[in-house]
């Protein structure tokens, strides 16, 4: 069973497919690293603006921001 790229408390950005219907675009921290048999892993993440809460395939993300070195 392949790995998964994210790690729980990690920041992402959620970029929700065209039929995604009212999925809101955008920051999104890894509450839970799901488990799954396909090659697209599944996570359970929370929007950083309101805490809604929904599923995501891996495909669906990528990194998220970092913070500023200073």
């Amino acid at each position: 069973m392949p790995l998964h790229s994210f790690t729980v408390g990690q920041s992402i950005e959620f970029v929700p497919a065209r039929f995604d219907g009212t999925a809101q675009r955008g920051t999104y921290t890894v509450v839970r690293q799901l488990p799954n048999d396909s090659s697209d892993r599944e996570y359970r993440v929370r929007n950083v603006g309101d805490g809604h809460e929904r599923v995501v395939r891996e495909s669906q993300i990528r990194r998220g921001p970092t913070a500023p070195l200073g």
